[in-house]
């Protein structure tokens, strides 16, 4: 299918539009994290339950994806996700009139829930509409438009906590909910055909997800995606505490340190643009094993050896985003490409197994260490290994075929 059958949906207007979406699921994790040590004393509660608005929210994030994916399938991509993202609008205002950590959280899995249509429908609309290296490219513009809100998201958090309390960050995230929701409803074009939508039937969709689960060319993929953006997840998790409780930083100086993981974002998305036109997938992802070994070996060694430097940990952290963005288009187009039928269900698994292991890998990083530092040197090595194991077991099996 071209897209010239869904009017004016061409392949810069999909990757913008969908990288927008996409964007709202860090803009919810980076605008926040300089405020995360003050939310804690400011709520009476403890650094666990500061990162327990994080778990939450990957674990209502994941989740949801399983339900918009198939409801995608039934009613197109534009109408659930206008209904995703009200329900996101709602949860960012629980959290703006939040006066203690329950009612913080209730709106967090709100946010999270809703959020999850930007993956989810993001990429069945690319699939919907391209295939191949055309897919990667898309899938690679749309990293690039991902990176715009992340990209002043600390610094503009760090402004807002100079005029005005964390609650005001939710008012921002809100208005960026509103502005997705009128971008669905006059900008973007309904990009599933009437004629090829599916019922929504619980025994098909429950079949559709068991075949994909059995499908190694999407576990293996898939798989890889949980293992590298886990560690991306449980770094946003990890970092204020390491940098501003246990380095010092400032909040602005935490912001101004976290331009190192932005720019190393947008370099590699630029860098993998222009060699998604020259490489095939496996070419780029073999770059992404290299980049994401190096960054897993810095992380094991360098905050051991200098553990109050801040370079210490975001060289580690600017590998991991300069691999992320090479592993990414085409780890995903991989695991979608051989279900063009299901592309909502496929999509959603993607994104379920992406933000599932977000949830695991943050939750791991609270529970099963006892400080963060710790965490951070012995968690992202063994993610940086398991996404390793993953790519390579896929490329041999696709040599194999």
């Amino acid at each position: 299918m071209s897209p010239s059958t869904s009017g004016a949906m061409t392949g810069r207007r999909t990757a913008i539009i969908g990288g927008l979406m996409v964007a709202t699921g860090p803009l919810s994790l980076t605008l926040y994290a300089p405020a995360l040590p003050g939310m804690v004393i400011d709520l009476g509660t403890t650094d666990a339950g500061g990162k327990l608005t994080l778990t939450v929210y990957f674990a209502a994030f994941a989740l949801a994806q399983l339900i918009c994916g198939p409801l995608s399938d039934r009613f197109g991509r534009r109408i659930i996700g206008i209904i995703f993202f009200a329900i996101y609008v709602l949860g960012a205002l629980v959290c703006t009139s939040a006066q203690n950590l329950e009612m913080l959280l209730i709106g967090r899995i709100l946010q999270g829930f809703g959020v999850s249509a930007g993956v989810a429908l993001s990429r069945a609309m690319v699939r919907d509409l391209f295939v191949g290296r055309e897919a990667i490219g898309i899938l690679t513009l749309i990293n690039l438009v991902l990176t715009v809100a992340p990209a002043v998201a600390p610094t503009l958090g760090s402004a807002i906590l100079a005029i005005g309390s964390w609650h005001l960050m939710f008012v921002v995230m809100g208005g960026f909910g509103l502005a997705i929701i009128a971008l669905l409803g006059f900008s973007a074009r309904e990009t599933l055909p009437s004629e090829r939508r599916v019922p929504l039937n619980p025994k098909t969709i429950i079949g559709n997800y068991g075949r994909l689960l059995r499908a190694p060319a999407f576990l293996l993929p898939a798989g890889t995606l949980a293992a590298a953006f886990g560690g991306f997840y449980a770094s946003a998790a990890l970092l204020p505490f390491v940098l501003i409780d246990q380095i010092g930083l400032t909040p602005f100086q935490f912001a101004m340190a976290m331009l190192i993981q932005t720019g190393s974002f947008i370099t590699g998305n630029l860098i993998a643009a222009r060699l998604a036109k020259r490489l095939d997938g496996w070419q780029l992802v073999g770059i992404g094993l290299v980049l994401i070994g190096l960054s897993g070996l810095g992380y094991a060694v360098a905050p051991r050896i200098w553990p109050n430097e801040v370079l210490a940990v975001m060289i580690p952290v600017g590998f991991w985003m300069l691999s992320l963005a090479c592993l990414s288009p085409s780890a995903t187009a991989a695991a979608m490409s051989g279900f063009g039928e299901i592309a909502g269900s496929a999509g959603a698994l993607t994104g379920f197994f992406q933000m599932g292991g977000g949830f695991l890998a943050s939750l791991a990083g609270t529970v099963m260490f006892p400080e963060a530092r710790t965490a951070l040197v012995l968690l992202m090595p063994g993610l940086a290994l398991l996404a390793i194991l993953l790519a390579s077991a896929d490329m041999r099996r696709t040599r194999s075929a």
